[in-house]
């Protein structure tokens, strides 16, 4: 095959070389959808043996070249005719001096692309599975680990009550569980245009095998079954493009479960709490400005690509809503973009993220820094059930209390010492219903975290029976 070359003085994707893994770059180069192209011309070609329309010969010939893709010389050829299916069936009929002529007999352009298409989608869904698989396991190796670990819980961005960082970390990975389960879902229900012609009606297939013995509906799943493929059982020239979305849809949907995972880590990487930040090489380099920086800069990334991602399926919905009647070509060149980019950056995304999970710096002495600060506030909740068990009136126990927290945080803020215990311990109308001793047990116990350590387990078997079913 010629080789076309890009050099450095012309515009390259950040796809090409910097985002996504070569595995994924493979699937959605010019060669690869040529060669699934052929794949299928070939396999039309061996379903019209037998109908008696392509000799063995022809066909033997086709088979011979069918991976002899030569991207240049189509493009050269597609220059001067400007159309890209028939370019590459003329650079193959080159190459094929017997079968040449037998090339995409019957097909419309949309019997080819779009299948290839599907083709290219699902082993692209089976990398992504993979990937989601791995990650999945990552998270259950650390969600296992620090299920017991106390951490504060924040809402609003501010100190609420305690929980345990495998906890947190089980939020994020049952948000990816249910993508699983959405893509194992889309994966089971994709399907390609099948083989039917300009408009779907499959007018130049029956006028083909007419007096063959064989009918469009059985020329087509002939070819399916060679393509390991499920038809649609209508089309327009195209499959709709609803599937488009849904594909998208999905993979976004996975984008926003990693978004909201690494905007988590970015807020709890940064200094004024300090309990988690993502692996950090040893000659890595933060900042060019201050040297001291350690950005979690592969956080950010994910944030990045996945916002990027979020916008693709908005296109897909305006193709599938716009597609007039039997098809207009106005999603054409936008295709060529959003489906590779989405399946692009959601490659990366997942990547980096596996690489955050697997390596996740955990800031021991922080989080307990952070519970030592204001655990205390969050122990108030155990004190105020335990005064209503103890008789006391519940609204006005939560006031009271109130009363004390609102100048306790000030002094905090202030850089003073935490005073709550004190004051709660010892205020009359507290202590009428607990002793002050047993006021202070229960606030200095900033480890009760409810049974999030349980739940922790109970999802783990879950989680883990899931992946093992895979």
């Amino acid at each position: 095959m010629k080789q076309e070359t890009y050099g450095y003085d012309t515009f390259l994707s950040p796809f090409t070389w910097r985002y996504s893994s070569q595995e994924m770059r493979r699937l959605w180069s010019e060669e690869y959808k040529r060669r699934l192209w052929r794949r299928i011309w070939v396999a039309l070609a061996e379903a019209e043996h037998e109908a008696g329309l392509v000799s063995e010969a022809e066909l033997d010939d086709l088979r011979a070249h069918q991976d002899q893709v030569d991207v240049a010389r189509s493009h050269e050829i597609e220059a001067e005719i400007g159309h890209d299916k028939m370019a590459e069936i003329r650079a193959y009929a080159e190459q094929c001096p017997i079968g040449g002529g037998k090339i995409h007999l019957g097909a419309t352009s949309a019997d080819i692309e779009d299948n290839a298409d599907i083709l290219r989608i699902k082993e692209s869904l089976y990398l992504v599975r993979k990937r989601l698989v791995g990650l999945l396991e990552a998270f259950a190796t650390q969600i296992e680990r620090y299920q017991n670990l106390p951490a504060m819980g924040y809402t609003h961005l501010l100190p609420a009550e305690l929980t345990t960082l495998g906890y947190r970390l089980c939020q994020y990975a049952q948000d990816l569980l249910i993508d699983f389960q959405s893509l194992d879902n889309l994966m089971k229900n994709l399907k390609a245009k099948g083989l039917k012609g300009a408009v779907g009606t499959s007018t130049s297939y029956a006028q083909l095998l007419k007096d063959s013995g064989m009918s469009p509906a059985e020329l087509e799943q002939l070819v399916m079954e060679r393509l390991e493929l499920e038809a649609m059982p209508v089309s327009t020239q195209v499959y709709p493009r609803k599937q488009d979305f849904l594909v998208l849809t999905t993979l976004a949907s996975i984008a926003q479960s990693l978004h909201r995972f690494a905007f988590d880590l970015r807020v709890l990487h940064a200094a004024p709490f300090g309990e988690l930040s993502e692996p950090f090489g040893a000659r890595q380099v933060g900042s060019s400005a201050m040297p001291f920086k350690r950005n979690p800069v592969t956080a950010e990334k994910i944030c990045s690509l996945a916002r990027y991602l979020s916008t693709l399926p908005k296109v897909a919905w305006d193709n599938a809503a716009f597609s007039l009647l039997e098809r207009t070509l106005d999603d054409s060149a936008n295709r060529r973009v959003i489906l590779p980019e989405a399946f692009l950056a959601l490659d990366e995304v997942l990547i980096a993220a596996r690489r955050i999970i697997m390596g996740l710096v955990v800031h021991r002495e922080n989080i307990e820094r952070n519970l030592s600060t204001y655990g205390v506030f969050a122990a108030t909740e155990t004190l105020l059930m335990e005064l209503v068990k103890a008789g006391a009136d519940r609204q006005e126990m939560h006031e009271r209390i109130r009363q004390h927290t609102m100048p306790a945080w000030e002094a905090i803020q202030r850089g003073e010492e935490n005073p709550l215990i004190e004051r709660l311990s010892s205020d009359s109308d507290l202590v009428a219903f607990l002793p002050a001793e047993r006021v202070r047990e229960l606030l200095e116990a900033v480890s009760f975290v409810g049974d999030a350590p349980a739940r922790c387990a109970e999802f783990l078997r879950l989680l883990r029976t899931r992946l093992a079913a895979t």
